[in-house]
């Protein structure tokens, strides 16, 4: 663990007598790490889904959204616009603003109105629907 080699290296008793510097340091660089996590994942699945619309045509996926709390997170908001304008093609990216990442209902309520304005449904009359576990043993 980073901490406790840090405290190590320092001479302290507990993680707890860190300096604020250095517990600063060791969130940024586990941010950093996830973030980098997250990119690595993202880029792999649309890679994935671009390469999927090559080969069948049809509907082209090149939008993502970002929602939840970890969507007020600015780091990781600016990584993920990165990621996508580094495409081939460039991807869209949606977030909410960050006053609305925090609760749950309203970021429940943002998501239906965007669905909404593209004319998105939850209606299963014509949608190939299959369980994709069956239920029974």
């Amino acid at each position: 663990m980073a901490a406790d080699k840090l405290r190590l290296e320092r001479g302290l008793e507990s993680i707890d007598d860190l300096c604020r510097q250095d517990k600063a340091n060791i969130a940024a660089s586990f941010q950093n790490v996830a973030i980098r996590h997250i990119e690595q994942r993202l880029n792999r699945a649309m890679d994935m889904i671009e390469n999927e619309q090559e080969e069948e045509g049809g509907e082209k996926i090149q939008s993502l959204a970002v929602v939840g709390g970890v969507a007020a997170n600015l780091e990781l908001r600016s990584r993920l616009e990165k990621v996508c304008d580094d495409r081939s093609t460039s991807w869209n990216m949606f977030v909410p603003p960050p006053r609305l990442c925090t609760d749950q209902g309203s970021m429940s309520a943002w998501a239906a109105i965007e669905r909404i304005m593209v004319g998105s449904s939850d209606q299963a009359d014509g949608q190939e629907v299959y369980a994709r576990f069956p239920f029974s043993a």
